[in-house]
C-alpha cells in the first residue's frame, strides 16, 4: 500500500504544482476505507506568503487555495487518480491553515481503496 500512497502523493503534488505554480514540499497520504486523507506542508509561493502577512491577505489566500482546488477537481479528476485507487472520486473536502502553511484534503471514493 505504501507504493500506492506514494503514487497518489505524486499525482496530488503535480496537480498543485501545475495549477498554483508550486506543489507541497512534504505530503503524506493515508488510505482509510474509501477515503484518502492527505496532509501537505510547504504549499505557498513567495507571492502567497507575502500576501498572507495581513489578515485580509490570509483570507484571500485561504479562499483561493480551498475554493480553486475544489473547483478544479469538480471540472476534471486528475489523470490516473481513479485508476490508481480503483474507484471513482465522489467528493473532495479541502482546507488550508495559512499561518502554518499546512493543507488537508479528504478524498472520498465510491468503493474502499485496496
Amino acid at each position: 500500500m505504501i507504493k500506492k500512497e506514494a503514487a497518489f502523493n505524486e499525482i496530488i503534488r503535480k496537480v498543485r504544482k501545475d495549477f498554483f505554480g508550486k506543489g507541497p514540499e512534504r505530503i503524506y497520504t493515508h488510505f482509510v476505507e474509501n477515503m484518502a486523507i492527505t496532509t501537505m506542508h510547504g504549499n505557498f509561493t513567495p507571492v502567497e506568503k507575502f500576501i498572507g502577512k495581513t489578515s485580509e491577505g490570509r483570507q484571500m489566500v485561504h479562499n483561493a487555495r480551498t475554493h480553486m482546488i475544489q473547483e478544479l477537481y469538480k471540472e476534471h479528476v486528475p489523470d490516473g487518480l481513479e485508476e490508481l485507487v480503483g474507484s471513482k472520486l465522489v467528493h473532495l473536502f479541502s482546507d488550508i491553515k495559512v499561518e502554518e502553511d499546512m493543507a488537508v484534503s479528504v478524498f472520498i471514493f465510491e468503493k474502499p481503496i485496496v
